[in-house]
């Protein structure tokens, strides 16, 4: 890593500190899923660190993108009615169990680290860091599925930012109160998309440009994204903030330090919506993809900054430095009077080669960050980020015990 550092000697001891606290109220994930993954994570090898599940389930959800970016790059495979989607049936269900995959190895991962005798911060912030780029990749899958007509790019923009406010307003809530109440939505959502995949195989992608008196699929999908949030998760965090400071359980911070985590994303917010909406050539319609996975990893640069900070118990940023590239650029591409200052106007290629110079460069500064945590962290607990050390050797009553008592963290969507 050399001279650059990203996390201070302040950031290494607060980790030490750090004890993992959650609530799980989720009937599906206690009654069901959680004696599922009690019973898969025995057959598990435990020379298998749990970080390899981890990083493997997250490349189920790489995979799926690049397999559906391949046959649908700019989201108009649905489009045509008669034609119907030109996305192979078989994607969806590989699609499908990929999801499966991800979702169950996300679920034993924990577990699979106290079988081993190997849980600590490392593992959970690993496990967080990777589900906030899985934020952003799994609603493109769901895109594919609408087209651009019935859920145009600009509608794509704002279901994205609803996924981002579910995943971090849970961290926020962290951040605020030293408790993970784990999403009730979660489950729920990973099961639908699975459906909603599995469906497009059986019945056809086409089901989903269905109307009824105007309203679309896409709309009900929208809608209830929304009222998920609005409904099941929203309200609960802001009455878990407000019961930790009355009954002074949580972190006590001053009300301005209090919403400071949420100064960054509402930044992001603000300059990704002026380059949406002013771009000279209208950017979000010629290559929404690629502007999802650049405002998808800047929020998971900021997520998980501020995932650091809620486990070493240390100041959040309030802002992030990757949105300086960024707030330049869109100044540049939403400049109104471009033409009459360099004599010539931006085209739209000149646009679109600077957005994809700022995604690998955001991509690459992001990538680098992860590194960079995760090695600082195993150097500083004598660690290796992919093996697992020790043997385990935790008798069987323990191990069940434990089993029985884990609620491992869960962090996408909503309550």
């Amino acid at each position: 890593m050399g001279a650059m550092r990203y996390l201070t000697e302040t950031h290494l001891q607060g980790f030490e500190r750090y004890k993992y606290n959650s609530i799980d109220t989720s009937f599906l994930s206690v009654y069901v899923m959680h004696p599922f993954w009690n019973i898969c994570v025995q057959y598990i090898p435990k020379w298998l660190a749990p970080n390899i599940l981890t990083f493997v389930g997250f490349l189920m959800t790489v995979v799926n993108f690049i397999l559906i970016s391949y046959y649908d790059w700019d989201f108009k495979a649905a489009n045509n009615k008669e034609l119907g989607n030109t996305v192979p049936n078989w994607v969806w269900t590989v699609a499908a169990i990929n999801i499966i995959i991800y979702y169950n190895l996300d679920g034993m991962d924990g577990k699979q680290a106290r079988r081993t005798g190997t849980s600590g911060p490392l593992g959970e912030l690993f496990d967080h860091g990777l589900d906030s780029y899985s934020a952003a990749l799994i609603p493109i899958y769901i895109f594919s599925l609408f087209g651009t007509v019935d859920l145009p790019p600009i509608h794509m923009f704002f279901v994205i930012w609803n996924v981002f406010l579910n995943f971090y307003l849970t961290h926020f809530e962290k951040y605020n109160t030293g408790v993970m109440f784990l999403p009730w939505g979660y489950d729920f959502t990973m099961w639908g998309v699975c459906l909603m995949l599995f469906v497009a195989t059986i019945l056809g992608p086409g089901i989903y440009r269905y109307s009824f008196h105007g309203i679309t699929v896409a709309n009900v999908f929208e809608v209830g994204l929304v009222a998920s949030g609005v409904l099941t998760s929203h309200p609960f965090i802001i009455r878990n903030i407000y019961l930790s400071y009355k009954n002074k359980t949580g972190k006590m911070r001053s009300i301005w330090e209090m919403l400071r985590p949420l100064f960054a994303p509402l930044w992001l917010f603000a300059i990704t919506i002026v380059w949406s909406y002013c771009s000279r050539n209208s950017v979000i319609n010629l290559e929404p993809r690629v502007l999802w996975i650049l405002y998808g990893t800047i929020f998971s640069n900021i997520a998980c900054r501020l995932i650091v900070a809620q486990m070493s118990d240390t100041r959040c940023d309030a802002f992030n430095i990757l949105m300086w590239p960024l707030a330049a650029t869109v100044g540049v591409c939403c400049f109104p009077w471009y033409q009459e200052f360099f004599d010539t106007d931006l085209t739209a290629d000149g646009e679109r080669w600077i957005l994809y110079g700022l995604t690998i460069f955001v991509t690459l500064a992001h990538w680098h960050y992860g590194y960079g945590v995760v090695s600082e962290m195993c150097e500083h607990f004598n660690i290796n980020c992919f093996k697992v050390r020790k043997s385990c050797c935790i008798a069987d009553e323990q191990i069940q015990h434990s089993l029985q008592n884990n609620n491992k963290p869960k962090t996408l969507k909503s309550h």
